[in-house]
């Protein structure tokens, strides 16, 4: 049988380079392994763009999410994939999930926990440290502002109430949700989470700033303080 090496993409059909595909049918016609292609720009030793893109997919379940979370050194383990074109497409997917929570200028209004959630998940589910924000309500329980207040390593991460009550007095916040998120995976909280909640939920009847939940995130979904009745 005779072998014939694969075409690169300057010689396959205008209407199916990656490029010229997006021009003629938009950006929508891509699949994913396109879309990383343009980003890579070009294959290596005889593998396409495309087909580059298809390994690295395939390595991660072809899972955008957990490509996501693909570090520079782990992106540039794939051979083509040097230091600029991880960086490239580290970037490309942070800027997608930073598109997600620029909705959050919109204003929402907190009506549940889902919503609540649906404000942060897509900033904290992927980290692989803690963070502890607060989302600060006006009047009307829209969120006016969301406030990283601390960040810590796999295990933890330090709240001090003074900053968080003065970021809410700062923002003349009528009542404020504290999240973080659990890189384990986890979602139970811990005697420590229970405890600072407590602290917080009660300063903040003193400062007449309403704490309405306390929510754990992770890549599994979240846990209520609220719902599971520990406010």
């Amino acid at each position: 049988m005779e072998y014939k090496k694969p075409l690169s993409i300057k010689h396959w059909a205008e209407e199916d380079k990656p490029r010229e595909k997006m021009l003629l049918k938009g950006r929508s016609a891509l699949s994913d392994a396109e879309l990383i292609a343009i980003l890579i720009g070009s294959g290596t030793g005889g593998t396409s763009a495309v087909d580059l893109a298809k390994q690295i997919l395939s390595q991660y379940e072809n899972d955008l999410n957990d490509l996501g979370r693909a570090s520079i050194k782990g992106l540039m383990k794939f051979k083509g994939i040097g230091e600029a074109k991880a960086i490239t497409i580290s970037a490309a997917l942070e800027l997608g999930r930073r598109r997600q929570t620029s909705q959050v200028k919109e204003r929402p209004k907190i009506t549940s926990s889902n919503d609540a959630y649906q404000c942060v998940y897509a900033a904290m589910e992927d980290l692989q440290h803690e963070e502890f924000k607060i989302l600060l309500l006006n009047r009307n329980n829209r969120v006016t502002k969301i406030e990283t207040i601390s960040i810590g390593g796999v295990a933890g991460t330090v709240v001090d109430p003074k900053v968080i009550f003065k970021k809410a007095l700062e923002e003349q916040a009528s009542s404020i949700i504290l999240t973080h998120n659990h890189p384990s995976g986890n979602l139970s909280p811990s005697q420590a989470d229970i405890e600072i909640t407590k602290k917080l939920v009660k300063a903040g009847k003193t400062l007449e700033i309403n704490v309405l939940d306390h929510l754990i995130i992770s890549d599994k979904g979240y846990y209520s303080f609220l719902d599971e009745g520990l406010i």
